[in-house]
Formats: C-alpha cells, sequence, structure tokens
C-alpha cells in the first residue's frame, strides 16, 4: 500500500499541497540562507587554507537553492517574504563566526546542518509517494548536508570557546527561521 503525503491528516492540518508548498518555500529560503552564510564566511576568510573547504560546500548549497528556485516557479509557491531578512542574517551569521576563527566558522556549520538534518528528516517521512521526487530531493540533500557537518567536526568546530553554547544559539535561530519561513 503506497502512503501519500497528508495522509491521516486531521482537521486543521495542511492539505498535501499547503504542505508540499510549506517544504519548498521553507527549504528555498533554508538553501538562501545557508549560501549567505557561506558568503559571509568567505568574506572574513578568503585566501586562507579555509577558502576552498568552504567554496566546496557552497557550491553544493547553491544546486539545493537552485533546485528549489525551480520548484517556487515550477509549482507556483510563494516564496517567504522574509528573504531580505534572510539575505541580512546569513551574511552577518557567517561573517561574525568566520571572524570569531576558523573553528567558529565551523561550528557554526555544525550547528546549521545538524538542524536542517532534523528537519529534512521530518519531512522524508512526511512526503509520500506523490512526493516521490521531491522527497528523493530531500533525501539528497539532507545527504549532503551531514557531509558538511561532518567537514566542520572534521575541522574542529567543537574546539571553539564556548561551542556549546554558540552551537545552541545558532540552532535555535534555525529553528525558529524554519518555523517562520514555512508560513511568512
Amino acid at each position: 500500500m503506497t502512503r501519500m503525503t497528508a495522509e491521516g491528516r486531521l482537521p486543521g492540518d495542511p492539505t498535501a499541497r499547503q504542505y508540499v508548498e510549506r517544504v519548498i518555500r521553507v527549504d528555498h529560503a533554508g538553501e538562501y540562507g545557508a549560501k549567505r552564510i557561506y558568503q559571509g564566511q568567505l568574506a572574513v576568510l578568503r585566501g586562507t587554507k579555509w577558502e576552498p573547504i568552504i567554496r566546496h560546500m557552497q557550491a553544493q548549497e547553491q544546486v539545493h537553492l537552485d533546485t528549489f528556485a525551480k520548484l517556487i516557479a515550477q509549482r507556483r509557491v510563494r516564496p517567504t517574504a522574509l528573504l531580505p531578512v534572510w539575505h541580512v542574517a546569513g551574511f552577518a551569521l557567517g561573517a561574525a563566526t568566520a571572524l570569531m576563527g576558523h573553528r567558529a566558522a565551523m561550528a557554526c556549520t555544525v550547528a546549521v546542518e545538524e538542524a536542517i538534518d532534523e528537519h529534512y528528516q521530518a519531512q522524508e517521512a512526511a512526503l509520500g509517494e506523490d512526493e516521490a521526487a521531491l522527497r528523493g530531493k530531500v533525501e539528497q540533500f539532507r545527504a549532503e548536508e551531514l557531509e558538511h557537518r561532518d567537514t566542520g567536526l572534521e575541522h574542529e568546530a567543537e574546539l571553539t570557546p564556548g561551542y556549546r553554547v554558540l552551537s545552541a544559539a545558532i540552532k535555535a535561530g534555525c529553528k525558529l527561521a524554519i518555523k517562520v519561513s514555512e508560513r511568512v
């Protein structure tokens, strides 16, 4: 028996179409924010040995962003009205953590990717066979986000002074941005 998106929904829950629109809207916003974080990090760490690592992750985020931008157009989904906020906030977060040093920049990557992993995992579980292609993209991108997390851990993210506090603050901010971007 095939499972469908929004199967078993309760009164007041989003319809399948509404749920898919939220997925596309929030994932587009998140990938846009990720691109801006890496741009902020590169503004500070350009010319260092960390630049190629950050550029590689940024290139993958650009592919993710391009994919969701196409889905926004194809499915006629309204993007979040908060893109100007994520434009500034993403860059500021990337630059601020990079100014704290490469470890803090990597700690930022780890925290963001851990929050996104949870988010994408929930989407994978909720998308049914009727949205197999979208679920496949979410699965692929989730795997790449986990690679970014692992890269951050390999490059001493956890040695950042105040790592737990910084990580918790960034994760909380990401989770708030996700909730707001789904609807606004």
